[in-house]
């Protein structure tokens, strides 16, 4: 994660800050071989992220969330050149899914952090991340919505956080992006990270409010496979 608080001001807070809080106090209570074994990672990436807990101020310092991110995803959304037209969008469209934050838009203020979606943290008695959180993620995504319609661009680790709760009414429709081998869509991790950014960006650029116009993506070699694709998932072949 970057530590970005000159390029753009943030404008507000995340909404389960105090969630946030009772994550990170419960962190700090971790040994440093406990800590390393939650995030799966080498000493060296432990040692910066545990650092980062023990000094850790959910209100200083903070960097929009957008701006924060450094993943193949947000690189090809490239926000540090987005208009004020295109950041005024995906403040208003989009949301960021998070294991120690929940929900952020993208500019709510953040701190740098380590703590997946996957980790086994059992926080006050919770079996893991999704336990904690359980339906409060989809209420505050669907909340949001200016319409009954969400654009699925998470990885499927976020994206059950928001599957499990799906009402009747809801139009979730999920963008796949891959090769087409045999009549089968396969999906390669780094490609389809590249075009789930690079479809923020054209959402933003483009103002894209209906599921019909994201059709016309045509980016990074991609085209949408109107055979392959149905009402809830929407397919993308690289040509």
């Amino acid at each position: 994660m970057n530590v970005k608080t000159d390029i753009l001001p943030y404008r507000s807070m995340p909404v389960f800050l105090k969630d946030t809080k009772k994550l990170m106090q419960w962190v700090q209570t971790l040994s440093f071989s406990e800590a390393q074994k939650l995030w799966e990672c080498n000493e060296k990436l432990a040692g910066l992220n545990f650092d980062r807990f023990k000094d850790m101020k959910l209100n200083k310092n903070l960097t929009p969330a957008l701006l924060s991110y450094e993943g193949i995803q947000y690189q090809y959304m490239a926000p540090e050149v987005f208009t004020e037209k295109e950041w005024n969008y995906v403040q208003r469209c989009l949301r960021i899914l998070s294991g120690f934050y929940g929900v952020l838009k993208p500019l709510d203020g953040t701190v740098p952090y380590r703590l997946e979606m996957q980790a086994k943290a059992r926080v006050n008695g919770t079996k893991d991340l999704y336990d904690f959180w359980k339906g409060k993620l989809y209420e505050e995504v669907v909340s949001d919505r200016r319409n009954n319609t969400i654009v699925n661009l998470a990885s499927r680790e976020y994206s059950r956080c928001i599957e499990k709760y799906l009402k009747p009414g809801d139009i979730y429709i999920t963008c796949i992006f891959g090769e087409k081998v045999r009549d089968r869509v396969i999906q390669k991790g780094t490609p389809a990270k590249m075009a789930r950014g690079e479809m923020v960006r054209f959402m933003a650029e483009n103002d894209i409010e209906a599921p019909e116009q994201l059709k016309a993506f045509n980016r990074l070699g991609y085209c949408f496979e109107e055979e392959m694709s149905s009402e809830a998932e929407y397919v993308f072949i690289k040509l």
